[in-house]
């Protein structure tokens, strides 16, 4: 089963031994990280400073109790446009199985009628055919490209830009509608 919880800094050691061992998967998706990033210390820091932000939403993706990645809201905005990024990666052995699009599916779902927010955005690497159907398999509609959208692998590249929107959520949830 897959489930989704807001991140603790508990959670520290399994995420810096789940990074360091997906280390060579993740790279390409990912911006140059400084050494750090792959230490418990380092994910403690980085937890407690997501946690102590009012725009951010850190969650870890858990499957049968054991942590296979993450997924977060950030760059939360409240107000007129109570919108958020969204950002996530699960472990190698755990792609091509659905635990990202369930998870994707599970924080839109808090999103929306948790949190109450009307717009998540995602952009994706143009070739990046995965992570694309994980957002189309959750209603997420391809807006745009942003050309040197992120700084990713020590470079600017493009990103196709994708969005869902409270109201067609809700339309496509009729449970929760």
């Amino acid at each position: 089963m897959i489930t989704i919880r807001l991140v603790t800094a508990g959670d520290a050691a399994d995420l810096a031994a789940l990074i360091r061992a997906n280390r060579s998967y993740l790279e390409p998706w990912d911006p140059i990280r400084d050494p750090s990033y792959y230490t418990e210390a380092g994910q403690r820091r980085i937890i407690i400073d997501q946690l102590s932000q009012d725009n951010s939403l850190p969650h870890v993706i858990v499957e049968d109790g054991r942590t296979v990645g993450r997924v977060n809201l950030s760059n939360v905005v409240r107000g007129p446009f109570l919108s958020a990024s969204l950002g996530y990666w699960v472990a190698q052995e755990t792609a091509g199985r659905g635990v990202a699009t369930a998870a994707v599916a599970a924080i839109l779902r808090a999103a929306f009628t948790e949190h109450g927010l009307h717009r998540i955005e995602a952009g994706t690497l143009l070739h990046n055919l995965r992570s694309q159907r994980v957002l189309e398999r959750n209603g997420f509609e391809r807006f745009g490209m942003a050309p040197r959208y992120l700084k990713i692998e020590g470079r600017w590249q493009d990103h196709y830009l994708y969005q869902q929107l409270a109201e067609n959520w809700f339309a496509g949830n009729d449970e929760v509608s």
